[in-house]
């Protein structure tokens, strides 16, 4: 593979060649073989086969395939401690859910400042490294003494910019979280105060950051989960969002214990719920959709909001959604999310279509094509963005090269279908947004992987080492997270 220059802004037009190229004509993607895409500064000038304009640079990728930046509607941004509930369940007893002596005690902040700044940048810079573009960082508030911060989210900006990452960013915030009491029974606990308090924070954090560095970052709304609110909290922030024009993201429709919890609060499902008090509309982004009847996804659909599809965590979780193809059909909208480690869209995409196939009982409801859309064109459909997730004339310069050329990869014959068989996020080669070059030849420029992955492992060894004071009964840790084998003792 040939990448002798390395576009970059303010150089005149770039002309990128590859064995193939996605562009996007009428309304949907096209394949170009031996395509080029030639971007200006931030914008794309010309895709398809012949440009006959003047050059500044050339690169040819050779048996690459380039194609539009992944669009990730929830983003890791932390390490993810998810992975720890693999094996390791339930939830409630293995550090989860804080019991009733750590509340009482005052929960604490789990991570400094710098550790916090730190894991943000960590996770930026590897979702770059799996194609994604643009993102909506998502983080776990179990480890925090109630919720996050505006000063964290103005770092997080800067890092991202640093990096050259398009981020929608805000500061998730609560009005309520489990307990589990010291008989292991859960109950819910609610405080208006401050989740109105994290509500007005959240807002002032939009209004200042909106369009920032460049308009690089950009702001939304993110409530916590939805069986932790009241419906006068939640109508006031998707009023907001209406008010601001940004997006609000909340999870919903994702687990037993929601379902079982809104049925008992309010007598209804999640999504009737936030259709009656008015949360839902067309900036609304809601993961995982994976535990809601066909009338509450019609319900979702009507209204235009978009199911966040996250197929391989809540895969890992015995959820799928169901069924993709048939909730496209009714007019569902549907983008992609990691949500997970790793940040790896082409394993999700990969994931996404075999369970939707075998949710579906066909193999003919769902095509590798369906999938590549919903991590393009649905993401940025969603944000109500024209300019992203596809490469096509006047769109932003969010491409991103996938190496087709070692022989792990086998015999390409359709790049797509390459990337839903044999492909994962190892083989992004190159990524480029906004026309600035982010990564290439898999570096990014200043950001030392090695590195910041052993200070990465170090940061989640010792965040282990305290989960015996925020778990139930406050057993060890070899308690909490046995081994999957006993060790041998000779």
């Amino acid at each position: 593979m040939s990448t002798s220059a390395s576009p970059e802004q303010g150089v005149g037009p770039t002309l990128l060649t590859a064995r193939w190229v996605v562009g996007h004509c009428d309304g949907r993607h096209v394949l170009y073989e031996n395509g080029e895409v030639v971007f200006e500064n931030d914008r794309i000038l010309f895709v398809g086969h012949r440009y006959d304009g003047p050059v500044t640079r050339r690169v040819d990728y050779g048996m690459a395939l380039i194609g539009p930046g992944f669009v990730d509607l929830d983003a890791l941004s932390d390490l993810d401690t998810g992975v720890l509930g693999l094996d390791h369940q339930p939830g409630w007893k293995k550090g989860r859910v804080w019991p009733r002596d750590y509340v009482e005690a005052g929960p604490v902040e789990m991570l400094s400042r710098e550790e916090l700044a730190f894991q943000k940048r960590y996770a930026f810079a590897q979702l770059i490294r799996n194609g994604i573009t643009t993102a909506l960082p998502i983080a776990s508030l179990f480890y925090r003494a109630w919720q996050e911060t505006p000063d964290e989210f103005a770092s997080a900006a800067e890092s991202a910019a640093d990096l050259g990452l398009r981020v929608y960013l805000g500061p998730a915030f609560r009005a309520g979280h489990s307990v589990v009491e010291a008989n292991g029974t859960l109950v819910l606990e609610i405080d208006e105060q401050r989740g109105a308090r994290g509500l007005e924070e959240a807002v002032a954090f939009c209004a200042t950051h909106e369009r920032s560095y460049g308009g690089l970052v950009r702001t939304m709304l993110c409530p916590d989960r939805v069986e932790f609110w009241t419906a006068d909290l939640l109508k006031r922030t998707a009023d907001a969002a209406r008010d601001l024009d940004v997006p609000v993201r909340l999870h919903c429709c994702q687990s037993e214990f929601e379902v079982e919890t809104i049925r008992r609060r309010f007598g209804t499902s999640s999504a009737r719920w936030l259709d009656d008090i008015g949360f839902l509309f067309e900036r609304a982004l809601l993961p995982h959709g994976t535990h809601a009847d066909r009338q509450d996804l019609e319900i979702i659909a009507g209204s235009g909001a978009t199911v966040v599809h996250c197929p391989l965590v809540m895969a890992r979780h015995g959820a799928a959604l169901n069924h993709f193809s048939g909730l496209r059909r009714q007019g569902l909208r549907i983008g992609m999310g990691t949500d997970t480690w790793p940040p790896d869209m082409i394993l999700n995409m990969q994931i996404g279509l075999m369970l939707g196939r075998v949710m579906a009982a066909d193999m003919e409801a769902l095509k590798s094509a369906d999938l590549y859309d919903a991590a393009t064109l649905g993401g940025a459909d969603a944000l109500g963005r024209a300019d992203l997730g596809r490469l096509q004339p006047g769109a932003t310069a969010d491409i991103v090269v996938f190496d087709l050329s070692h022989d792990r990869l086998g015999q390409v014959i359709d790049p797509i279908a390459c990337l839903m068989t044999s492909a994962s996020g190892r083989d992004v080669h190159s990524v480029i947004i906004a026309g600035r070059t982010v990564m290439a030849d898999r570096m990014i420029p200043g950001f030392d992987f090695e590195a910041a992955h052993r200070r990465a492992q170090a940061q989640l060894e010792r965040l282990i080492g305290r989960y015996p004071e925020r778990t139930w009964r406050h057993p060890a840790v070899e308690d909490i997270f046995p081994p999957s084998y006993e060790a041998f003792k000779p």
